[in-house]
């Protein structure tokens, strides 16, 4: 009966999803004076988890896995950063920022997501 709960499996996917997006933020906040480095984000949650259109096709999950370069938490170029002038490079400190914040607001509703199952769960069980 318990055991195939997948709305923990996707609450843990997006926390570490929003780990994984906030520590290449600091990177890039980190990296703001560095000359020639280009910001980098991860997939948007939402598009790594469906997969695309083909959802049974395989993934690469982690380097290397299936001989490919990047998984779904691949790390891509942002678009919308400035664009490179010489002797500078494409990362906004303002960008990054809202960027954090989103980040923020997505692994605090991975949590709410989490708490709320395992309250109904309990409640389920007669335990509260």
């Amino acid at each position: 009966m318990f055991a195939d709960l997948n709305i923990f499996r996707v609450a843990h996917a997006m926390a570490y999803h929003a780990g994984q997006r906030q520590s290449l933020i600091s990177e890039n906040m980190a990296n703001s004076d560095t000359p020639g480095f280009k910001a980098r984000d991860l997939v948007p949650f939402a598009e790594s988890l469906s997969g695309g259109p083909d959802d049974a096709a395989l993934r690469a999950t982690r380097p290397r896995h299936l001989h490919a370069t990047d998984g779904p938490f691949r790390a891509d170029e942002d678009g919308r950063a400035m664009r490179l002038t010489d002797g500078q490079n494409a990362v906004s400190i303002e960008e990054e920022m809202v960027k954090a914040v989103e980040t923020k607001r997505q692994h605090d509703r991975a949590l709410a997501i989490y708490r709320s199952s395992l309250t109904i769960l309990r409640a389920s069980l007669g335990r509260s």
